[in-house]
C-alpha cells in the first residue's frame, strides 16, 4: 500500500502540455515561481534522459484554466531561474 501512495504522489507532479505542434510532451512540475506579477512553471522534461530546466509563463484563461507560454526573454529567464536555484540550493545540485 505505501507504494501505491507513493507512485500516486509521484504521478501528481507530472504535467502534460500540449506543443503548438499538437503533440503532447510529459514534464515534471518542479515549482511555480511569482516574478514581476507574473506566475512561471518551472518544469523538467519527463524523459530520464532529460537535464534542462524549461520555465513557461502561466497566462490565465479563466478561473479553471490557463495557458503556459513560451519566455523568450532572457533576463526573465535568468530571473526566475535564479530565484529557483536559490530556493534549492540546500536540495539540489546545479551545475551553473
Amino acid at each position: 500500500m505505501e507504494n501505491e501512495e507513493i507512485l500516486q504522489e509521484e504521478q501528481t507532479n507530472i504535467l502534460t502540455l500540449t506543443d503548438e505542434n499538437g503533440t503532447d510532451v510529459d514534464f515534471e512540475y518542479l515549482d511555480c515561481i511569482d516574478y514581476e506579477g507574473k506566475e512561471y512553471l518551472v518544469l523538467m522534461p519527463a524523459d530520464e534522459m532529460a537535464t534542462e530546466i524549461v520555465i513557461l509563463e502561466v497566462e490565465p484563461v479563466d478561473e479553471e484554466n490557463e495557458n503556459y507560454l513560451s519566455v523568450n526573454d532572457e533576463a526573465t529567464l535568468d530571473a526566475v531561474y535564479g530565484i529557483f536555484k536559490e530556493r534549492y540550493k540546500d536540495v539540489l545540485t546545479f551545475e551553473n
